[in-house]
C-alpha cells in the first residue's frame, strides 16, 4: 500500500442517506504534493472530503481509505484528527459567544504555535479576531479565519473545500499564499475547488482529477486538463481530453 508518507483511496464508495455518491474512487496523495478535484455542482467532491475526514453525515460503503500506512476507513473523525487530517469547510457554522481569539489561543496550547503572529499576518485576520467566530464574517473573511484555523493544527493532510467560492481576488492571493506554505511544510493537500480561481495562484499542482457523477473520469497535471475544462466545459472537454489519449 505504499509508503508511510502516502494517502491512498482504493476503489472508495460513500454512501449519503442510503444514496451511493462516490462509486470507487481512486488516488494516492504524496507527501507535500497538491491535488485538486474539480467537477460540475453535485459531482461528489464535498462527499469525498468529507469521507476523508470521517464526518458521520456520510458512510463508507465500500473500498477503504490507508493513511500512512495504517487503514483508518472505520476510525471516527476525531481519532483521524489525531492523526493530522484537518478538514477546512465551505461553509463553516456561525459560533456566537465564541471569539476566534479564543480559538486560537485554545489550538495554540494543544498543538503549538511557532508563528502564530506570522499567520494573522499571512492572512490578515489578526482585524477580527476578537468577532465572534463567523458571525457577519464576508466570505473572504471566513475562508481566511478556517483556513488559518487549519493551519494552527499543523496537518498532515489537508483537506480544503473550495477555498475560492465566494471570495474577493485579495482574498483568493491571501489564501494561495497560505497553502503553499502549508505545502512547504510537507502537508499533503486536497483542494476541491468550482471556479478553479485560486488555481492560477498557486505555484505547483501535481495533479488535477476531474469527478463527474461519483467518479474520477480524468487525472492529469494542470497544463492538460485546467485550459481544455474552462475553455469547453466539462462534457466537451472531457471529449476532447478522453480523445486524445
Amino acid at each position: 500500500m505504499g509508503e508511510r508518507v502516502t494517502l491512498e483511496l482504493v476503489n472508495l464508495r460513500v454512501c449519503v442517506e442510503d444514496r451511493e455518491v462516490i462509486k470507487g474512487v481512486s488516488l494516492r496523495v504524496e507527501r507535500g504534493e497538491v491535488h485538486v478535484v474539480v467537477g460540475p455542482n453535485g459531482s461528489g467532491k464535498s462527499t469525498l472530503l468529507s469521507a476523508i475526514m470521517g464526518l458521520r453525515k456520510v458512510k463508507v460503503c465500500g473500498g477503504s481509505i490507508i493513511f500512512e500506512g495504517r487503514d483508518i476507513t472505520d476510525m471516527p473523525s476525531y481519532e483521524r484528527a489525531k492523526l493530522g487530517i484537518a478538514l477546512a469547510h465551505q461553509n463553516p457554522p456561525e459560533i456566537k459567544g465564541v471569539r476566534l481569539l479564543d480559538v486560537m489561543n485554545a489550538m495554540a496550547k494543544k498543538y503549538g504555535c511557532s508563528d502564530c503572529t506570522s499567520l494573522t499576518k499571512t492572512l490578515l485576520v489578526d482585524s477580527f479576531l476578537s468577532r465572534n467566530l463567523f458571525v457577519g464574517f464576508s466570505g473572504g473573511e471566513k475562508k481566511r479565519a478556517e483556513l488559518f484555523l487549519l493551519m494552527l493544527q499543523n496537518p498532515e493532510l489537508a483537506l480544503l473545500d473550495e477555498p475560492d467560492s465566494g471570495v474577493d481576488v485579495e482574498s483568493i492571493g491571501m489564501l494561495a499564499r497560505a497553502i503553499e506554505s502549508l505545502r512547504n511544510r510537507g502537508t499533503r493537500i486536497i483542494l476541491v475547488t468550482h471556479t478553479g480561481a485560486i488555481m492560477e495562484k498557486l505555484s505547483r499542482i501535481n495533479k488535477v482529477h476531474v469527478l463527474i457523477d461519483g467518479r474520477i473520469v480524468y487525472s492529469d497535471s494542470p497544463d492538460v486538463v485546467l485550459p481544455v475544462i474552462f475553455k469547453l466545459g466539462f462534457k466537451k472537454g472531457l471529449e476532447v481530453l478522453v480523445g486524445g489519449v
